[in-house]
């Protein structure tokens, strides 16, 4: 999985440098907004290498330095880590899905980094036939970015739950229709059609 502009590569980690790269960043990304919830995720945890879970890396073409991380979830090998704080609706649950946790970015990296991880992981979902991508925000200005991007919510609209996966923190969950997100899109003129489809 590569991409081919702007001056990063996005791609599956496949080596244990991939790992310990993508980890620290987990690290430096929480750790900035809370310290402790930081040092709980510097280590590579059992889901990262998990049959169904992939974790993706996005690198500095010119320098190699991991910039973000994001990780990919597939409910056809068991249950998603956030389905043990709550339960899903039935209309999330009858079809294939994915959590994407673990999204993480240096701070002050460029804004794209987040949308290339957002971007990987869409097509990640494309290719393997997933309906729904699941993902738990912690914030109003991440709540607004992926509602952004066509996320909608999953239980009533403000509702919060703690996630023991988020290190007990309450988080919105939002959900994407994978496979009409491109003609939602186009509906709505998203600015981000050209860059999420192309």
């Amino acid at each position: 999985m590569q991409e081919a502009s702007l001056g990063f590569d996005v791609r599956l980690a496949n080596s244990e440098q991939d790992f310990r790269d993508a980890c620290a960043t987990r690290a430096i990304a929480y750790g900035h907004h809370d310290p402790e919830i930081g040092s709980q995720f510097s280590g590579v945890e059992p889901l990262d290498r998990a049959e169904g879970t992939v974790v993706l890396v996005c690198r500095d073409r010119a320098t190699g330095e991991c910039m973000g991380t994001a990780r990919i979830q597939v409910s056809g090998f068991g249950p998603l880590t956030l389905e043990a704080s709550l339960t899903l609706p039935d209309w999330l649950t009858r079809r294939l899905r994915a959590q994407i946790s673990r999204l993480a970015v240096l701070p002050g990296a460029s804004n794209v980094v987040k949308l290339l991880l957002m971007k990987a992981s869409y097509q990640y979902c494309l290719a393997t036939q997933v309906r729904w991508m699941v993902i738990g925000a912690r914030s109003a200005a991440l709540i607004r970015n992926y509602r952004s991007l066509g996320f909608q919510d999953v239980f009533e609209s403000g509702a919060w739950h703690a996630l023991a996966s988020g290190g007990g923190l309450p988080h919105q969950i939002l959900a994407l229709d994978i496979t009409g997100a491109k003609d939602a899109w186009q509906a709505t003129k998203n600015r981000l059609l050209g860059f999420m489809t192309e």
